[in-house]
């Protein structure tokens, strides 16, 4: 399940709904206290990481009525809620109008230890007299609500709620289907909320502010957030021990209370058996410890940030090879904090290649004109405090990059020597690592990666304009452009983006250039992409070269679908396929073209582009003094 949408309501700033979209990386940038955090820490509360406390209710709002509501999208296709009888959230009607599952959580913030008052499903669901409340009712009530309505059960198993529920509706002429919020709690409808925990993302958040302990807390967070997802991973296989173990406790507890009822009565009577669990992530403890056994919270706050960093960068990699199916949130206030701009550089690096590791997001807080400016402008939240108190939060647009850039201060950053303009982070991967692999024979190919670490370069990721590109700006700074785009449209048809380049061409010290073939990825050699998943347990069948304007993504992602069987690629959905090719390019261009060699680059690229792209920008630093 990914996160799509959050909004809150009578919560700390936020007293009005308040609303913010997600998506694989997203920013909450604006100034100091204007509720980044706060945010933040709401959504850690909805996902169980962090209980309320008596001030977290907004002091102009309805304390009573504390909301926290979450959408997700990537739903799973089926849900066991009755012992070997699969459902679905649609059939369940548990979902909205766009297909999405909409749970919103509703707290008593004026209590002294605030608590959790319901838990509702938003959906469109049945508003028909009698089949409006059905997940609310228990199997005898349901088998009752059935004969009432004349609904047949005769070929239905009755001990499947979600069975005999789906038999009352289907006997409906008119359910009247509209919005309406479902009770996730109680007796009749828990089946399905306890179905939904494991598909529930885990969510991790790291604060900028945390203090030091006797064993770290800020090194022990990312192995703590490494337990749980572990824990996760195996979640239905500990729910079942958990049950069993219930059960029997409680049955053992039922026979004694019994047998005490024959012998005194009155104290029997006074007796509820109750089975209260933990959590299974206590279990488990962490530390770390440095040079010469001493503890990470003795050594300097930049070398513990770096711990996390590099956690972050680990994962990135595992979850990749892993091919984990379930989902993590992770989410960092001030990812920059007590590092070095090398290191800040190196940061966000790290989390835009997490964020491209399927079923994962990355979720930050930032007023550092730094890491916002290399961000693209739809991943960024602007959040501005109103004259009256209230948040407005927007999505970066090329209208608002001004007003974000006054907010957070963007100034030119003298070290930079070329803006290097691509069409999406997936390219800043390729040309990464490709420049890499030339540059061990040919010592004048510029390494990209190391400019970009040491400040002389910025990729500006074009998936619509970002702040760096703000054309206003970009001139004002006097540094050169490199634009690369895709060329897309196969010859005769002009290049996709013919315009574009001839009007970064016409400014001087810009050049902009497209692909002699469809897209970057028609650069690899097949077998490269062979190795590269073969390294991750995935053998697929590619035999020949990449034509010139083959689909490479759409290609490898049908390979990769065919070989784990199921529907064929044909049937999938949009969205689904989308997303398995969003998962193929991620490894194409990060671990298939570090399987390229200078070899295979001479098949693959015979007229020496990707060495004429970078020799352009080797000229074009040239130029820049210092």
């Amino acid at each position: 399940m990914r996160l799509i949408r959050a909004t809150v309501q009578n919560f700390r700033c936020y007293q009005n709904s308040t609303t913010v979209t997600f998506g694989d990386l997203t920013a909450l940038v604006g100034r100091n206290d204007v509720g980044k955090s706060s945010f933040m820490d709401a959504l850690a509360v909805f996902f169980g990481e962090a209980t309320l406390d008596k001030d977290d209710a907004n002091k102009a709002g309805d304390a009573k009525a504390l909301k926290i509501t979450c959408e997700f999208d990537q739903l799973p296709e089926t849900l066991i809620v009755d012992t070997e009888f699969p459902t679905t959230l649609a059939r369940e009607y548990l979902l909205s109008s766009e297909g999405t599952l909409v749970i919103k959580k509703t707290y008593n913030g004026s209590l002294k230890t605030p608590a959790v008052s319901s838990i509702m499903a938003l959906a469109i669901h049945p508003t028909a007299e009698g089949y409006n409340d059905l997940h609310t009712l228990k199997k005898a009530d349901l088998a009752k609500r059935a004969a009432e309505l004349s609904a047949n059960l005769d070929s239905i198993d009755r001990r499947a709620n979600a069975l005999v529920r789906q038999a009352i509706w289907e006997q409906s002429d008119d359910l009247k289907l509209g919005p309406a919020s479902i009770p996730l709690e109680g007796d009749g409808v828990k089946q399905v909320w306890d179905a939904l925990q494991p598909y529930l993302p885990t969510f991790a958040l790291f604060k900028s502010d945390r203090a030091s302990s006797d064993q770290d807390v800020e090194a022990q967070d990312p192995l703590k957030a490494a337990i749980k997802e572990a824990i996760k991973s195996i979640e239905p296989q500990l729910q079942a021990i958990q049950t069993h173990v219930e059960s029997e406790v409680k049955k053992i507890a039922e026979a004694t209370v019994k047998k005490l009822h024959e012998m005194d009565p009155t104290i029997a009577n006074t007796l509820n058996p109750i089975v209260a669990t933990g959590k299974w992530d206590s279990l488990f403890k962490t530390s770390i410890t440095g040079d010469e056994d001493i503890p990470l919270n003795k050594r300097g706050s930049g070398v513990r940030r770096l711990v996390l960093l590099n956690f972050f960068r680990a994962k990135a990699e595992n979850r990749v090879i892993e091919r984990k199916s379930q989902s993590v949130i992770y989410a960092i206030e001030e990812p920059e904090t007590s590092q070095h701009p090398r290191n800040q550089r190196l940061m966000l690096s790290a989390l835009r290649d997490l964020a491209g590791v399927n079923g994962t997001q990355v979720i930050i807080t930032t007023h550092t004109p730094m890491l916002a400016r290399c961000l693209p402008e739809e991943d960024l939240r602007f959040i501005e405090r109103q004259d009256d108190g209230s948040r407005s939060i927007a999505v970066g647009s090329t209208a608002l990059l001004p007003k974000i850039a006054e907010s957070l201060g963007v100034l030119p950053d003298h070290t930079v020597k070329i803006f290097i303009c691509v069409e999406g982070p997936n390219d800043i991967s390729f040309l990464r690592n490709v420049s890499k692999i030339l540059k061990v024979e040919d010592d004048n190919v510029p390494d990209l990666d190391q400019l970009e670490l040491d400040g002389k370069l910025i990729f500006v990721p074009l998936g619509g304009s970002t702040l760096a590109l703000w054309s206003s700006r970009f001139r004002k700074l006097n540094r050169p452009e490199f634009h690369l785009c895709d060329r897309d449209d196969e010859p005769p048809l002009a290049a996709k983006y013919a315009a574009h380049i001839l009007e970064v061409n016409a400014r001087d010290g810009c050049k902009a250039v497209a692909t002699e073939k469809r897209e970057i990825e028609n650069y690899l050699h097949h077998q490269a992409v062979v190795e590269a998943y073969a390294q991750n347990g995935v053998n697929i069948a590619l035999t020949t070269p990449f034509a010139d304007f083959d689909d490479v993504p759409a290609l490898v992602a049908e390979a990769v679908h065919a070989l784990a069987g199921g529907n064929p690629w044909a049937d999938l959905s949009d969205e689904n396929r989308k997303r398995k090719m969003s998962k193929a390019k991620t490894i194409l261009n990060n671990q298939a073209v570090s399987q390229m060699t200078s070899a295979r680059l001479a098949e693959t690229d015979p007229n020496n582009e990707i060495r004429s792209w970078l020799a352009d920008i080797v000229n074009m630093m040239a130029t820049i003094d210092g």
